[in-house]
Formats: C-alpha cells, structure tokens, sequence
C-alpha cells in the first residue's frame, strides 16, 4: 500500500518539481545576465556567462546610485513592518481577550481600514504632510506603511491570539506574572508563526510599492527602489547587464526573506487545519 501510494504521489511531485523551475527560470537568467557584458547577451541571450564579472554590480551599486535607493527601501520597509506589526500585537491582544464592548467596536473600526481605497486617500495624505513638513521625508512614508498594515495585521494576530488556551494567562498570574510579563515570555513565543506570516506580507507589498514614493518623494536622495529603477530604467535602459544587475539587487532581500522566515511562514498558514 505505501508503494502504490508512493506511485501515485509521484506523478504530483514531478509537476510541482516542473512547475517550480518554469517559475524560477526567470530569476535564474535574471542571475546569470547580471555576471555578462551586453555584448554577449546580444549574441547569445541564453548563454552562460564566459566569465563572472562583478563589474556591473558595482556600476549599479555607486555609479548608478542603486546604494542610495537601496538603504532607503530598507530604512523604510524594516522600520515600517516593525512598527505596525508592534501596534498590531498590542491592540489584537486587547481584541482578542477583552470583554468590553468598547473594543468590539474598536475591533471593527480597525478592520474596517481593509475597506478603504488607500489610493484614493493620496489627497488627504499630500495635504496634511504637506502641512506636517514630510514631503520627501522617509518618516512620512513610514507612518503611512505603519497604519496601512495595522488593520491586515491585527485581524491575522488577534485570530491567533483566540487560538490560544486562556489557562497559560491564569497559570502565569497564580505564578506572580503581571500582563507585560506574561504577553511578552508566554504569548509571543506562541504565536510566531502568526508575526512571521503578517511580517512577510507587509514586506513584500511594502518593499514594492511604487506609489506613495512617487507621490510624495520629491528629492532623489530619498527616492525607495521601485522609484530609483524607473530611472534607472531611463539611463542605463540600453546597459542590460548593469540592468539584470540592478533588478537582481532589488530582489535579494527578498529570496533571502522567504527563505529565513518560509517555515514560520508555512506553519502561520496551515495553523489550524489540523483541528
């Protein structure tokens, strides 16, 4: 029986197998471009490189600025995705085990944030930073990733937070351990694979986004990665390998993202199922 099963499932694999490679493939000449001259890739755009050269990194990296670019995403991203996701924490674990109605309500205002257009509040945003004095200012984008992830994360942490049995909090009370002590030591161990997941689906949309930036970033020196590539794109639209270099730059964080948090991520979503 566990042959025939094995038979069975071998067909699957094989196709998940196929599928994975056809989806990677561009990655994988995206990498290898990037260690070519343009000259070989207009002879041969599918061949290995004769060489790996890091030139073209290296005029990506200083000479096209992609350093500048490059930092500012990070700022950016990482200060934004930790500060939502610690707001979020803190109101999905009020939400999750407070009685009062007044946080039900509150629970409600906070989702009803996944209803709103976010592009369609771009007006108010450019006035009121305008008045604030953070236009071009990294800390404007920053707050309005923040709260932009604050509703999404909130309801993927508070469902979390429920699945959690209330007799570890009685335990940790009867043992001297006040609410701090017992959210940060018990409960957040508990629910990394929730903080894992709402960590990397704010990085990805927050890391990508190109249109706050563009609206509201005026200086190139603050300019995040999806606005430095569109020039980039202009000046070096004709130096391929120094293209395949800059892209290939904007997506290491990441690769290197999934592939650090893709357990925590996998056991965040199949929480549950079992049950």
């Amino acid at each position: 029986m566990r042959k025939r099963f094995d038979l069975l499932a071998l067909p699957k694999h094989v196709l998940l197998w196929l599928y994975a490679l056809v989806s990677l493939s561009p990655l994988f000449v995206m990498l290898l471009n990037s260690f070519r001259t343009t000259k070989e890739m207009a002879m041969e755009p599918l061949a290995l490189p004769e060489e790996f050269r890091f030139t073209s990194y290296e005029k990506a990296w200083v000479t096209a600025s992609f350093e500048t670019y490059f930092i500012n995403s990070m700022f950016v991203t990482i200060t934004s995705v930790f500060l939502g996701t610690a707001v979020s924490l803190l109101a999905a674990y009020v939400f999750a085990r407070s009685k009062r109605k007044i946080f039900g309500v509150l629970e409600g205002v906070f989702l009803s944030g996944l209803l709103l257009p976010v592009f369609l509040a771009i007006l108010p945003i450019f006035y009121l930073f305008d008045t604030l004095g953070l236009i071009s200012n990294l800390w404007g984008l920053i707050l309005i990733y923040a709260a932009l992830s604050i509703p999404f994360s909130s309801f993927i942490l508070a469902a979390f937070f429920r699945q959690l049995p209330v007799d570890l909090e009685e335990a940790a009370r009867i043992d001297g351990a006040g609410h701090f002590r017992t959210f940060f030591f018990i409960l957040l161990p508990l629910v990394r694979p929730a903080i894992a997941t709402v960590v990397v689906f704010r990085f990805v949309p927050i890391w990508n986004d190109f249109f706050y930036p563009l609206m509201l970033m005026r200086d190139r020196a603050v300019y995040t990665l999806p606005v430095g590539l569109t020039r980039f794109f202009g000046e070096y639209q004709t130096d391929w390998a120094t293209l395949f270099a800059g892209l290939t730059i904007a997506t290491i964080p990441l690769v290197i993202l999934f592939l650090v948090a893709s357990k925590q991520l996998v056991s965040g979503l199949t929480a549950g199922m079992s049950k």
